[in-house]
């Protein structure tokens, strides 16, 4: 199936961002196990396996396309602290949201709806999760201090919830 050359290529922006996603959270994950914040970890961990999810969903529509996927995730900083690993994580979830949002309007331009419903999946888990998640640990640790936060971090989570 020839898709939309517009369609295309901004799935294929979209893939960079959600390897670029991918590639952060495993960063920050690891650093998070080997600074002991096994809660923060887990979490983090996941996140990326969901991202990696995401890539592979664009990356097959890519396919089925007939385009040609670029599998160069884009440039990206990794944070230093928990703070501005938080930080750097809820940011590219904002871009991440702004990105699916505009392609969504993109592949409903062209009538590519089955495009779009695949970008309203993860718009939701984008949304819904990752940049909810993400806000309540920044305001945690507005309220109840860093060293307070981290504290609870050290031990493996009992829920999903972490």
């Amino acid at each position: 199936m020839q898709g939309q050359p517009e369609v295309i290529e901004s799935l294929k922006e979209l893939l960079r961002g959600e390897l670029a996603a991918r590639d952060q959270y495993f960063i920050h994950s690891r650093n998070y196990e080997d600074q002991g914040f096994v809660r923060l970890y887990e979490r983090i961990s996941h996140e990326m396996e969901e991202e990696t999810a995401h890539a592979d969903a664009i990356l097959r529509r890519i396919l089925m396309l007939n385009g040609k996927p670029d599998m160069r995730p884009h440039a990206f900083e990794p944070g230093d602290t928990v703070v501005e690993m938080l930080k750097k994580d809820l940011d590219t979830e904002y871009t991440v949201r702004a990105n699916l949002k505009d392609a969504m309007a993109l592949c409903e331009t062209h009538r590519d709806y089955v495009s779009r419903d695949i970008l309203l999946a993860q718009l939701g888990d984008t949304e819904m999760d990752h940049a909810y998640w993400l806000e309540k640990q920044i305001r945690l640790i507005d309220q109840i201090g860093l060293q307070n936060y981290l504290q609870t971090q050290s031990a493996p989570s009992s829920s999903a919830d972490a």
